[in-house]
Parts: C-alpha cells; structure tokens; sequence
C-alpha cells in the first residue's frame, strides 16, 4: 500500500479504478464499433450502393447513438445522486451488454439505428458515474493521475475494437460485423466483480446522511440545486459549451479518418479496409498518450493550463493535417498527433469537472456536461459528410472542425483553478 499526501492507495482504490476503467472501455469499444463496421453493417442491411447515401445512413446511426447516449446520461447521472455510485454503474453495464447482443441480430437499418438509440442510453449512464466514484475514492494527490487512466480506457476500448476488426473482417465475410457487436457483451462479466467487490463511494454516503431534506423525504431535485446556485449554473454554462466542442470535434473527425486513409492506400495498392482500421489504430494509440499524460501534465502546470495547453495543441493539429501532402505514411504520423489531441482531449472532463461541483450533485453536473453536449454534437456525423462534400474533402473538413477549438480557449477564462483543492462538499 502506498502511503499518498491526502490518504492511502489500496485495493478499495485500484477495484474502484478497475471497474470504472472496464465499462469506459467497453463504451469505448461500442461507440467506435459502429465507426468501423457502420459501413460493412449499411451494405448488409440494405441494397443501396451509392457512397454518400452508405456514409449518411452510417451517421445516422451515429447520431442515433449519440443522442441515446445524451438522454441515458442525463438521467443516469441525475439517478446516481439518489441511488448511488455502484447500483448506477451496474445498471449501465448491464443495459448496454443487453442491447448490444441485440444489435448483432439487426435485420434492417431501421432496426440497427432503433438499437444504437437503445444501448447509447445506457453507455452514457456509465461516465459520470464511474468519475464520480474514482474522484470521491481517491486521494488529492492522485485523483488526477486515476482519472486520466480512467478515461484511457475509451481509448484502449477504440484499439480492441480495431484490432478485432482487423482480424475478423477478414475471416468471417460480409456477416462478420455482428461479432464484433457480440463481444461487446463482456462486460457482463464485471457485474459479478463490481457486485462482491465494489464499495459505494463513503462521500456520497456522508453527503447523502448530512442532507436534512434527504432525511425527511424532501431532498431538491439536483438539477434544480445546480441552477438556483449562480456559482454552479455559471460554471454548468462554460463546461457545456467546452464539452460541446470536445464532442462535435471528435465524432466529426473520427467519421473521416478511416475513408481518407482507405483512399490512400488504394492509391498505393494496398487493402484499403485494412489500412482503414490501421488508422483507427494509430489514432487512438495517440489519444491513450494524451489520456494517461493528462493528469500527469494538469498536477504539474493546473488544470487551466493543461486544458489550454490541449485546445491549442487540437487547433494545431488540424494545421498539420491541412498543410500536409498527400502520402500514407505521412497522413498516418499527422493522425497520431490528431489523435493525442482531439481524442486526448476528453481527459479533461473527468479531471475538472469534478472538482467544480459539490458531492450531492456531482453526478449530476458531470452528466448534464458530458452528456447534453451530444444534444448538440449529435447531427455532426451526418452534417459532416456534407461538409465534406462542400469543403473539398479531408483536409479542409478537419482544419474547419479543429478550429472550434478557439471558442473553448475564451470560454475556460471564465473558469476556476482547481489545482491541489479538495472536492467541494
């Protein structure tokens, strides 16, 4: 056991990391499922052939799941303030495997679409309620570190499901999409880990037997709480508008990484679907950089400059995939950069907010943020493919969706230093 500055790391600490870490992996694994096998899912479900009808009908399953995702986290995390941390988290992992064995059944893309809405409302039940839980488990001086390992998992979760893409397309034919929706089911396997093992969160308990309302039946509704406190509604504000960016950004990118790169290996010879999944790879080994790095980097310069720091380091990154000449190899090292930061970048959220919000309703604000920004980043998907279209392709759509990143530059301005600060009570 290893003795910190405000507490000790010990097996409560590390299960509380490791059950969180598994269902942020596996949402990772889903949603960047449905990116790589979207396409092979459409061509299966339907006759249509035209490229831009396939890339619109994936998005719409995209978005689908987004908005799944944004209404299921919304009330998920506002739950997890009644019930608890570990009765939340196991509700989620259990929806989503359910609705994902479901999706590999899917005999139209009505059906494919209706699914994806059904399991993104319990993926994004998952998030808050695992940051919650880490951050009211671990000590000051390695909250941080814990988180931005947490939020590596969306990334370890993207490589598996790249990686499985890699070797199953290959092998299992035109069909060979709905195992990959199959194996999402695995993490039924950490119900029965996170049921024996898993403690509740002790702050939540205490905050929960310190609320009179509680006590009497008449705790306000956490929302309500969050908005009558100017302090906490300015700052629900300005992290909604930098989750938004963070989002739309992603997801518009992500849609596009695998055709272009597809289109240059074809250029070159090669198997375009093969190198398509290679650069999911490269791009999501570069966002676990930027993952595990952020709470090392937020501990050393503040959270503030650590989330300046990557705002920039997105804009800039979309300057380097715009100015770049055409060639695999150097499209592949340009997306690795890409991915350390306009993927790295959502280690921010489960480092700051946090420290932002007050125990009883710290669920509830981190899932409102993280949550109701796919309220806005939800049509990316779809209205990315016709900016493409209009932009003139790849480079151009990336340089215009990276430059959102100046509105999250001013925004964080008018946001607090949390560094070395306990949780707010």
């Amino acid at each position: 056991m290893k003795r910190t500055d405000r507490g000790e790391l010990g097996p409560v600490q590390y299960r509380t990391l490791l059950s969180s870490f598994i269902g942020w992996m596996f949402d990772g694994y889903e949603t960047s499922t449905l990116i790589l096998v979207g396409g092979a899912a459409v061509a299966s479900l339907t006759t249509i052939t035209e490229a831009n009808d396939i890339r619109v009908m994936v998005g719409t399953a995209l978005g689908s799941t987004l908005m799944g995702w944004a209404i299921g986290g919304v009330v998920g995390s506002i739950v997890a303030d009644y019930v608890g941390r570990k009765r939340m988290l196991m509700i989620a992992i259990g929806g989503y495997c359910a609705f994902t064995a479901l999706t590999a059944l899917s005999q139209s893309v009505t059906m494919l679409v209706a699914l994806r809405f059904l399991t993104g409302v319990f993926l994004g039940s998952e998030w808050s309620t695992g940051t919650a839980l880490v951050a009211e488990t671990w000590p000051r001086s390695a909250r941080a570190k814990a988180l931005g390992v947490m939020q590596s998992g969306y990334g370890f979760g993207f490589f598996l499901a790249a990686a499985l893409w890699l070797c199953i397309q290959p092998l299992a034919g035109p069909e060979g999409w709905r195992w990959m929706f199959i194996i999402g089911v695995l993490p039924a396997i950490a119900l029965l880990y996170i049921r024996r093992r898993l403690p509740e969160s002790k702050l939540w308990e205490q905050s929960v037997a310190d609320d009179e309302g509680a006590a009497h039946g008449k705790r306000k509704f956490t929302v309500w709480a969050l908005f009558q406190d100017p302090i906490a509604r300015r700052r629900l504000i300005a992290t909604l508008i930098l989750a938004a960016i963070t989002v739309s950004v992603f997801y518009g990118a992500s849609a596009l990484i695998g055709p272009y790169v597809g289109s240059l290996a074809a250029r070159e010879g090669l198997n375009p679907a093969k190198w398509a999944s290679i650069s999911a790879l490269i791009y999501n080994a570069g966002a676990i950089v930027g993952y595990i790095s952020a709470g090392f980097l937020a501990d050393w310069i503040g959270r503030k400059r650590y989330m300046a720091l990557t705002f920039a380091g997105s804009m800039v990154s979309g300057v380097l995939i715009f100015v770049m000449p055409p060639g695999l190899n150097i499209a592949l090292a340009c997306i690795f950069v890409l991915g350390c930061f306009t993927l790295g970048v959502f280690s921010w959220m489960p480092i700051y907010l946090p420290e932002l919000f007050a125990t009883k309703v710290r669920s509830t604000a981190s899932g409102l943020v993280f949550n109701m920004a796919r309220l806005v980043a939800f049509p990316l998907p779809i209205l990315t493919a016709f900016l493409f279209s209009n932009l003139g392709g790849f480079q151009p759509t990336i340089l215009c969706l990276t430059a959102l990143y100046a509105g999250s530059l001013v925004t964080l301005c008018f946001l607090p230093e949390t560094k070395d600060m306990p949780l707010p009570t």
